[in-house]
């Protein structure tokens, strides 16, 4: 479905991506692992046409993306949760949940994201800044769903949310995946990671450098004490 092959990018002169390859098959949850500062977010960024590719190809669903612009690569069915979320503030939660849409969405899915989320729907008419930070994030993920997404990319989804609602967000994502919708995490908290998703990359220095199905992962204490400095 998606597949990233040899793909650098710069920051100015700073050659941040050095020949990332990685894929994400249908229906299927990957995570991108890594200690701070080794390009994963720059990753992501990339796919969304957000940083410009400089070499290698970025291919989804058979369509290449790294020619088109940053807000067409939505329209080929990709969803994107940014680190912080990316919300508008002073929107409503109905406002930021259409704000990408070009007419309203059927009402059979928005019946399927307010299941998924009835806190929004209890606050459609709020600004989507007075919301806490778990329901700033259900909104964020919320606001993917209602385009029908084939793959969602999420960064960092529970870093700053109270624990009580990591738990929320995390059975969340793993009912989006349960429903075939493929997901892309980036996640600092290792155990959300190999909880939700069946293959992990590992990225230093700009490269995949490692790859394991989670649950050889888990019992590879070598491994991850190497690359991400915990055990599990």
């Amino acid at each position: 479905m998606l597949e990233l092959n040899g793909v650098h990018a710069h920051y100015g002169k700073v050659h941040v991506l050095q020949g990332t390859s990685l894929e994400v098959h249908n229906g299927e949850a990957v995570s991108l692992l890594g200690r701070n500062g080794v390009g994963k977010t720059t990753t992501l960024k990339t796919i969304m046409g957000l940083v410009p590719a400089t070499g290698g190809e970025i291919v989804f669903d058979g369509r290449g993306l790294t020619d088109l612009a940053p807000h067409r690569i939505p329209e080929t069915g990709i969803g994107y949760v940014p680190q912080g979320r990316g919300i508008f503030p002073t929107l409503s939660v109905k406002e930021n949940l259409e704000i990408a849409l070009t007419k309203a969405p059927p009402s059979q899915v928005t019946d399927y994201v307010f299941d998924r989320f009835p806190r929004l729907k209890e606050r459609l008419g709020q600004p989507g800044g007075t919301l806490s930070g778990g329901e700033q994030q259900m909104l964020a993920i919320a606001r993917c769903l209602v385009m029908q997404p084939k793959l969602i990319i999420l960064d960092e989804p529970t870093e700053g949310i109270m624990p009580i609602l990591v738990q929320d967000i995390r059975r969340e994502i793993k009912a989006v995946n349960d429903t075939g919708v493929s997901i892309l995490l980036v996640e600092q908290n290792i155990k959300t990671a190999l909880r939700l998703c069946s293959r992990i990359y590992i990225m230093e220095k700009g490269t995949v450098v490692h790859e394991a199905t989670a649950e050889d992962l888990k019992n590879d204490t070598e491994t991850l004490h190497r690359y991400l400095g915990v055990t599990v």
